[in-house]
């Protein structure tokens, strides 16, 4: 389609309103080449996906990819061999993260049907190896310690050889701190060095690095740390050496890879296209068009997406129907319809929502040319009406059935007469041509034409002349006409003088009549058309009401059952702490032995009956919460002994997990590790929909340690009363116990039970690289 058409209806304006919704550059860059189409099946296939998007939405209202990077140029660098760079690996592991989350939403989806958006989502490579590697890339833009063991080994001794450093500094400024001006250590060139006053300057050994500028301050590099210091040089060169060396292996990992991956970016790009397609719908309340394949034309209360208030209108271009002739006085809004119409047709055609309600319906048209506004030019020396008509005859020219042509204010710019006359005979030569087209003009004499010529027909602009100003209404089927009498005596012009006016136009006069009618049975039909519509948005409000108290009460109702089963769970637990105590009491006074305590707690633990979740609908989704937290492959961790960041590759079928933490591969059982993914469910948006669960493999044998992370209160308390009972039974020395930090609710009552169990010797917080405050470590005695 030729670009002129596209500044004339200033596309590019429309394009912009877009732009705010896009996360991704890929986004950003299929956008800016977006274009009208005029294959159908393209354009179809388009609007279709973001139909799929829409009914995304209504399953997940918070779907979003996030920020992500144009990688391209670092893939191309890798097709080079070349080495990437901490900040291009980060953003090549933000496109596989987000791969990994995308392609796990659309598995997760359910009884959401995405036929035109399902090629793409399955399309989607995931890669798990690659994925665990990169997360030896920091999200601060960082080699992490554990990218490798001898990274490790290096950092580790740098830090051993500064604190050894800091110790000896430490020491000479306690001792010999009146020589120093002050009493702390500075850094110049890199070294750590003390501020020595310049009378001391030989009481301290060392390297001068720097004299202050009053040269009363020597800063001198004790001799005593000079060689630590040289040894730091060496191992910082060693850690640039090792991190090149990772570096390049990550980009080894990545290089084969680079098709794909570049295919999921513009995937992951194209689908915050589709995101960004049905934001804008839904902000302005657009529509999804349907398709003619007869050139039929049906706009249903289509607005000007450019304008700030714009009116709605409604027009109808039958298959049929070549030419609508808008006649009537300038200022009605006029060009504004012809605009309207043509940015409708090239939204559509570019896949996107147009302005409109519902039904609306547009055609495809292989060019669209227009004749709009003044082009005076002054550098060919054209006049108004030349510069037109040089336009019209390229228009002619190129114009054929596949086309819709708009003109504005045909034949303006010269005789009345000569341009009426040239108005229709163009108009002639299009409806001959069965050229679409919708012209503008203020001649009378088309008016007529418009009356008398099939496939032809007139519409007009709506004129208050009460307030004697435009309506900016589109009346299809009634003429326009002069208000000219009317408003001369609303301005106090003398009637003598109008009648004499109006005896001269008699003839015209009475087609005023005619048309003055047809707009009152026009806008009485507008009327009754908008009190229906009226009456069906109440409806609709009526039951979106009655669905709101409906929902309302159910979870009220849910609400209810829930406290009335932790007010039943108090008393139950109230009952189990009495019953401990008779039991430790019957326990002191008597012989029993510790397993026939333990049954016979456990027989006390068996009157206490689960409340049935299947209808209580606060509780169900609460479970089934906790039943989504299930790892499965390509899920990203933290190693809870090491804290370290990786990724599940693969899981084995004793319910073990491999798992790529940098660039090594270690195996895990699921208490070993915990979810990232895990962490960040709190603050997302509610997602309606059903989500699979990977069960765990049981374990048959006892275990050493207890998650209780996602529980319920009571229900925490009550696996943590069994666990310690069963680590009794099989002589378990010590156990641990993870509560998470969270609320502190589960770890205070955790400390509480603890505290009141006879058989635990002592308890404490795990050390910071095992848990910290989230995990306790008991010693049973």
């Amino acid at each position: 389609m030729n670009t002129k058409i596209l500044e004339q209806l200033e596309f590019d304006k429309v394009i912009d309103l877009l732009t705010p919704y896009l996360q991704t550059m890929q986004g950003k860059a299929e956008l800016a080449q977006l274009r009208p189409m005029t294959d159908y099946r393209r354009i179809m296939s388009s609007l279709a996906e973001v139909d799929d998007m829409s009914q995304i939405f209504i399953q997940s209202h918070g779907f979003s990819l996030g920020e992500l990077q144009d990688i391209s140029e670092s893939l191309r660098r890798l097709e080079l061999s070349a080495d990437l760079n901490v900040a291009e690996l980060q953003a090549l592991k933000r496109v596989l993260l987000v791969s990994s989350e995308t392609k796990r939403f659309y598995d997760d989806l359910e009884n959401v049907t995405v036929a035109s958006l399902q090629p793409l989502f399955e399309k989607i490579d995931i890669f798990p190896q690659l994925q665990g590697a990169l997360q030896a890339i920091s999200d601060g833009g960082f080699v992490e310690d554990f990218a490798s063991p001898e990274l490790t080994r290096i950092r580790r001794k740098i830090a051993e050889s500064e604190r050894e450093i800091r110790e000896t500094l430490q020491d000479i400024v306690k001792k010999r701190g009146d020589m120093l001006s002050e009493q702390l250590i500075v850094s110049r060139s890199g070294r750590s060095v003390l501020p020595v006053k310049n009378t001391y300057r030989n009481r301290i050994s060392g390297i001068v690095h720097d004299i202050s500028a009053s040269g009363s301050t020597v800063y001198i590099e004790p001799r005593a740390v000079v060689s630590l210091n040289e040894l730091i040089t060496q191992l910082r060169a060693d850690e640039r050496y090792e991190v090149a060396r990772i570096l390049h292996e990550l980009s080894d990992l990545l290089r084969p890879q680079t098709n794909s991956i570049r295919n999921n970016a513009w995937i992951l790009g194209h689908l915050d296209f589709v995101r960004a397609k049905y934001l804008f719908m839904r902000d302005y309340s657009a529509v999804i068009p349907k398709l003619s394949e007869n050139k039929t034309i049906q706009l249903l209360n289509v607005r000007h997406p450019l304008l700030a208030h714009p009116v709605s209108n409604s027009l109808y271009f039958g298959e049929e129907l070549t030419s609508i002739v808008i006649t009537g006085p300038n200022t009605g809004g006029k060009t504004i319809m012809l605009k309207t119409l043509g940015l409708a047709q090239l939204m559509a055609q570019s896949g996107l929502p147009i302005l409109a309600d519902k039904g609306s319906k547009v055609a495809i048209f292989t060019e669209i040319f227009a004749d709009i506004g003044d082009e005076q030019s002054i550098e060919q020396s054209l006049s108004t009406f030349s510069s037109h008509m040089t336009q019209i005859v390229s228009i002619l020219e190129n114009a054929n059935e596949d086309s819709l042509v708009l003109f504005d204010e045909l034949g303006a710019g010269t005789d009345p007469q000569e341009g009426a006359s040239l108005a229709m005979a163009i108009l002639e030569h299009l409806r001959l041509s069965g050229i679409k087209n919708m012209v503008t003009t203020h001649y009378p004499e088309l008016k007529a034409y418009g009356i008398e010529t099939a496939f032809v027909e007139n519409a007009s602009m709506e004129f208050d002349t009460t307030t004697l100003s435009p309506t900016y209404r589109f009346m299809q089927g009634v003429p326009g006409r002069s208000n000219a009498f009317e408003i001369a005596r609303r301005l106090g012009l003398p009637e003598i003088i109008v009648a004499d006016a109006e005896s001269q136009t008699d003839k015209e006069s009475d087609v005023n009549r005619i048309i003055e009618r047809l707009e009152e049975q026009t806008l009485e039909s507008r009327k009754r058309l908008e009190r229906i519509r009226e009456v069906e948005k109440e409806n609709l409000k009526f039951n979106r009401a009655v669905k709101k108290l409906y929902n309302e009460f159910s979870h009220a109702r849910d609400k209810e059952l829930e406290k009335v089963y932790q007010e039943a769970q108090a008393i139950v637990d109230e009952a189990k702490e009495k019953s401990d105590e008779i039991l430790k009491t019957l326990t002191a006074k008597s012989q029993l032995k510790p397993h026939e305590v333990i049954d016979a707690k456990k027989e006390l633990d068996s009157l206490v009956k689960e409340p049935d979740l299947s209808k209580n609908k606060v509780l169900r989704k609460a479970k089934k919460a906790k039943a989504q937290r299930a790892p499965r492959v390509g899920d990203d961790i933290i190693v809870t002994s090491y804290g370290q960041h990786g990724t599940l590759i693969n899981q084995l079928k004793d319910g073990r997990f491999e798992a790529q933490v940098g660039l090594i591969k270690m195996t895990l059982k699921p208490d070993e590790f915990t979810l990232v993914r895990a962490q960040k469910e709190t603050p997302k948006p509610k997602r309606a929909k059903q989500v699979k669960v990977v069960k765990k493999v049981s374990q048959t044998g006892p275990r050493a340690r207890l998650d209780l992370r996602g529980m319920r209160y009571e229900e925490a308390m009550q696996e943590l009363d069994r666990f310690i009972d069963q680590a009794l039974l099989n002589n378990m020395a010590q156990v641990d116990i993870i509560h998470g930090i969270g609320t502190g609710v589960i770890r205070e009552g955790v400390t509480k039970y603890l505290r009141r169990n006879k058989h635990v010797k002592s308890f404490g917080y795990a050390p910071q690289n095992a848990g910290g405050s989230g995990a306790t470590i008991v010693t049973l005695g």
